[in-house]
């Protein structure tokens, strides 16, 4: 049942990687704005309304369930990142936004994106990149299902190998939802 959860929330924690691109002609007109290591930039339950164009810096996705902290995502250079559900519907988030490190940041709000969206060109390149982090997504989710702890691993390993050297073990254990004792295991068996 709790594999069932995480799941279901990984689902709706989306970001967008290759946003950040579509919008380098827009982001002139965004406001840069830093934050500090640490820094809630939303919490569970309040609704999101600013979608967060990373361009130093790191930050996490995150729930509590059963008083642990789970990772759902890291957020690196040239990704975005908001709850996605929340910022378009107008709903509660399932999960919390953090910073890891000093981050600048560009910020779009929603009103601002609504407006984009109006350009038929945006729409159709936002939908592209909306669909394809839902194509990677939706593999996750498969890989949660049927891959080992350690092939999860393995494919962190391959597909993004600088998250294993900037973020704390206990961070990456939660992210391939495993415990951090499991993650010493499966490292030294390598």
């Amino acid at each position: 049942m709790e594999n069932c959860f995480i799941i279901f929330v990984i689902i709706i924690a989306m970001h967008i990687p290759d946003l950040t691109a579509l919008l380098k002609t827009h982001l002139h007109v965004l406001p840069e704005v830093q934050y500090p290591a640490k820094k809630i930039l939303l919490s569970e339950g309040e609704i999101s309304t600013t979608l967060f164009f990373v361009k130093n810096g790191a930050l996490r996705e995150f729930f509590i369930h059963d008083g642990r902290e789970l990772t759902l995502e890291f957020i690196t250079e040239n990704q975005a990142v908001a709850s996605f559900d929340s910022f378009l519907n107008e709903s509660k988030s399932e999960f919390v936004i953090e910073t890891l490190e000093p981050v600048t940041v560009y910020e779009l709000k929603i009103g601002t994106f609504r407006k984009l969206l109006e350009d038929p060109d945006f729409q159709q390149q936002f939908n592209i990149l909306f669909y394809r982090r839902f194509g990677e997504l939706s593999k996750r989710l498969v890989s949660f299902i049927k891959d080992s702890p350690q092939k999860r691993y393995e494919n962190l390993l391959n597909s993004r190998p600088e998250l294993l050297l900037r973020f704390p073990q206990h961070y990456i254990a939660s992210y391939l939802g495993i415990t951090s004792v499991s993650l010493s295991r499966i490292r030294n068996r390598r």
